[in-house]
């Protein structure tokens, strides 16, 4: 079984990769782990021209489909997204835009393989969990378009600088023995 961990921040090094760090370790004993960045792949922003549509493809050339590759090869999709202004980062929202053809949204769309699940972990540096509610309903609907079950979350609150994550791994790991 194969599991894919996404840093869904731009930033590789801060608080949101040593979450997926963690996550990787807690996995590595039940699963083929890969972890990526969404920053690590160049692609442009949804054009709104629709093509995909009556196509099932975009009309741009970058590395979206690279991306969704990794989703098809993986059983279990983790999402790890901080809060930019109360949602998932720009760059992690204009990967689901571009992800427009694989969505079950028209006829005909493409597709990945069937009977994945998805989770979500997401983070925040305040101390409400509302935030981390709204990212986890953003990621949710995006999964439930690509026929990924959504299958669990863990919200993580007052989370800002990489230190922040030491003291929570502890519940990091409790919540990587919930991903089957």
């Amino acid at each position: 079984m194969k599991a894919l961990i996404i840093n869904c921040s731009p930033v590789r090094t801060g608080a949101t990769a040593e979450i997926v760090k963690t996550i990787e370790e807690g996995l590595a004993g039940r699963y083929d782990t890969k972890s990526i960045c969404i920053d690590d792949y160049k692609f442009g922003f949804c054009t709104g021209c629709r093509t995909c549509h009556s196509t099932a493809r975009c009309v741009l050339s970058d590395d979206i489909p690279k991306i969704l590759e990794e989703f098809d090869l993986a059983d279990v999709i983790v999402c790890v997204s901080p809060s930019y202004w109360a949602d998932v980062p720009g760059q992690f929202k204009a990967f689901i835009d571009r992800c427009t053809p694989w969505c079950d949204t028209h006829e005909p769309h493409a597709s990945i393989r069937e009977g994945k699940k998805g989770y979500t972990v997401a983070l925040r540096t305040g101390p409400g969990m509302h935030e981390c509610e709204r990212i986890v309903k953003t990621v949710e609907h995006f999964y439930g378009h690509l026929h990924i079950s959504a299958c669990g979350w863990l919200g993580l609150t007052s989370v800002e600088y990489k230190e922040d994550v030491e003291p929570r791994k502890e519940e990091i790991r409790g919540f990587c023995g919930k991903i089957r």
